[in-house]
């Protein structure tokens, strides 16, 4: 049996194997923060840890501000459109984003008074986030290179220790220090700057350029655009921690982000799906098929609600095994954090036609309205109801989001594709419709275990029952990802 599987592995194409390597690094960089999560919430308190939060939103809004986000698709476009240069283009990327960092670097310390107030964040705590955003860009360069040329088996070493060494090493800073949250940052820099900046210097001796005036105009006037988009897109997500610790207090941010950690654990789900399904809806689309893509859309649809949903249903247990009792108020949180997961997917299939199109500018209108809006919603409602409040106007916000490109996707096809509709709005409203509602009579359910467990049974057996469907809907996707290689 495992000779057959090493043959059958052996005999895919190196496009599948690659496919499935680059998944498993998404899953250990996601899954060890995941597993290691209840660690360091019984190492730090609620405050503690709320702190620590509030330097992740940080920095993954300031990482749009100070890299541009070059090693994204201007870096992945770049190493395809100047291919018989591209190590001179990888090492004039490095070299404009190390220039960047330093600039930045200087300003932060020019008025580092002004910033660590702005930010409630320390110097240590600054010049670490900076050390971290540039040891990161590094390697998403690296990375890039290696997934353009399908190059997986050192991108996974260097993803498995990379991924083990940072909870590890601040673990053991955590019991070596008082001050809990220099020290798990600090243990992120150390284990950064030793598995990731020789990568900097590997491509700089390959490609021989810092400087290149056509390489860092081309690169900015693509990125710099762009910056609205993936700035909105980072509020959107971290903006609500931030808002939390300044106005109600670190403890309820640190509640609330085991809450959003615990929801986005399916975003791992997606990311593996969409990655799978997505080629498949842009061959499609290119060959005006667009009747085909309702047949995979809806149950797709009707799956990620149903995974969200046994989120949903579980979260009293699933806080229990991720954290203290401390935590415990994270539940009534999960539900809408959850829910808001569906339509971060769902909007991916009304999106793909704006990307397909070029219709970059309607990418940007969505993600900058649902940003503005997540903060006025959020500067209220806290103010209200209190930190939980957030989880609410995030559900609120993607909601609108999904429904933006769901608009801007109908407006696409009547201009491209003669008026030809992939979806029909009755079927998607009564999906949702129905996962909404499911969810919150869940949520209702955590103050009465006996129904609760009644229920997850009921959906146990019903999987259980339905497994052929299931195996068969599994073999489709995967059928999907073939025709999306061809």
């Amino acid at each position: 049996m495992t000779k057959k599987l090493i043959d059958k592995y052996n005999s895919l194409p190196l496009q599948v194997k690659a496919s499935f390597w680059f998944l498993i690094c998404a899953f250990l960089q996601k899954g060890i923060t995941s597993i290691t999560t209840p660690i360091f919430t019984r190492l730090l308190n609620t405050q503690e840890y709320g702190q620590y939060s509030v330097f992740l939103s940080w920095q993954t809004i300031l990482t749009n501000v100070i890299t541009l986000n070059l090693f994204s698709g201007v870096f992945v476009q770049g190493l395809v459109k100047f291919e018989d240069r591209k190590r001179q283009f990888a090492s004039a990327m490095q070299g404009l984003e190390l220039t960047l960092c330093a600039c930045w670097t200087v300003i932060y310390l020019l008025f580092h008074n002004f910033w660590n107030r702005l930010l409630k964040l320390n110097t240590p705590l600054m010049l670490s986030m900076i050390a971290i955003i540039w040891t990161s860009a590094v390697f998403q360069f690296w990375a890039v290179e290696q997934r353009v040329e399908l190059k997986y088996r050192n991108l996974v070493i260097l993803t498995t220790i990379a991924s083990i060494g940072r909870p590890l090493i601040g673990i053991i800073l955590i019991l070596c220090s008082e001050n809990k949250v220099l020290a798990m940052v600090l243990g992120m820099v150390i284990a950064d700057v030793a598995a990731y900046a020789w990568l900097f210097f590997v491509q700089m001796r390959r490609g021989g350029v810092f400087y290149s005036a056509s390489t860092w105009k081309y690169a900015l006037m693509f990125n710099l655009p762009l910056l609205p988009h993936y700035l909105s897109m980072s509020v959107l997500t971290g903006s609500d921690r931030i808002m939390i610790s300044n106005m109600v207090g670190s403890s309820e941010a640190g509640i609330y982000n085991l809450a959003h950690g615990v929801s986005f654990i399916m975003t791992l789900f997606n990311t593996a799906l969409m990655q799978t399904i997505e080629p498949w809806l842009y061959r499609k689309i290119k060959e005006k098929r667009i009747s085909d893509i309702s047949a995979v859309a809806y149950p797709t649809f009707m799956l990620i609600a149903a995974v969200n949903l046994f989120l949903i249903i579980l979260a009293p247990e699933i806080v229990a095994i991720f954290a203290p009792p401390a935590y415990y108020e994270a539940i009534w949180v999960i539900p809408p954090l959850a829910m808001s997961v569906y339509f971060m997917f769902a909007y991916c299939f009304f999106a793909v036609f704006e990307f397909y199109y070029e219709k970059t500018q309607l990418v940007m209108i969505a993600t900058t309205t649902s940003a503005v809006l997540n903060i006025i919603l959020n500067y209220f409602f806290i103010q209200i109801f209190g930190y939980k409040a957030a989880g609410y106007t995030t559900l609120t916000c993607y909601i609108i989001y999904a429904g933006f490109h769901y608009l801007f996707m109908r407006k696409i096809c009547n201009e491209f594709l003669e008026g030809v509709q992939p979806y029909k709005l009755k079927y998607l409203l009564g999906i949702t419709g129905v996962f909404l509602l499911c969810g919150f009579m869940f949520l209702l359910t955590y103050s009465h275990p006996v129904i609760r467990y009644t229920i997850l049974v009921v959906l146990i057996v019903a999987a259980i029952i339905m497994r052929k469907t299931i195996i068969g809907f599994v073999k489709k996707m995967l059928s999907l990802k073939k025709q999306g290689k061809n």
